[in-house]
């Protein structure tokens, strides 16, 4: 499967890079972009900021020559996360004007998965629009919620709950948590 990791500024690394350590890159071809803020955000967030997996390849934002920016070559599955209010509105409205948008442009153009992991709190008129369009469009909105029936004892487990849901939708089997009513084996 090729996967596009796409990683913004809002508050909320955490996501991403447990994501990103859910993710073989033997088994998928991997791809991260990070917007102008991703990584200093996540720099402030975590100790050292993102690391990425071996064998994952990045791409510059302004680099509009990544094979994914163009429907002849799209990848099959694109997660921003977390995904800023501004990000989810430039793709609601078709800004393409770096890759990151592009990328997400060209994932909706060509129906493939799109994944937005939105972090913010709350939400006005216009951010519900806009995921209302992204929705229409085929996206899929999967707010950083996590769940806590699982009774998670860190912060990492807390923010697996809310992975654990998007690998679900990427079609990526996981060990991460217990599933809703499973019996313990």
């Amino acid at each position: 499967m090729k996967i596009l990791i796409a990683i913004t500024g809002a508050s909320g690394a955490i996501y991403a890079q447990r994501l990103l350590d859910q993710l073989d890159t033997r088994a998928h071809t991997v791809h991260v972009v990070q917007s102008q803020y991703a990584e200093a955000v996540a720099r402030e967030e975590m100790t050292g900021g993102i690391r990425l997996p071996a064998g994952a390849k990045t791409h510059g934002l302004k680099s509009m020559n990544a094979p994914f920016a163009s429907g002849s070559n799209p990848v099959d599955v694109m997660v921003v996360i977390p995904c800023t209010m501004g990000t989810l509105g430039r793709i609601a409205h078709g800004i393409s004007d770096d890759v990151l948008l592009r990328a997400a442009d060209v994932t909706l153009k060509e129906r493939r998965k799109l994944i937005l992991v939105p972090r913010e709190t709350p939400y006005h008129l216009l951010h519900l629009k806009n995921m209302e369009l992204l929705l229409s469009a085929g996206a899929l909105i999967l707010p950083a919620n996590p769940s806590f029936y699982s009774r998670p004892q860190t912060v990492e487990a807390v923010a697996d709950t809310v992975v654990a849901r998007v690998l679900d939708h990427m079609g990526i089997a996981h060990t991460l948590g217990t599933r809703w009513g499973a019996e313990p084996e």
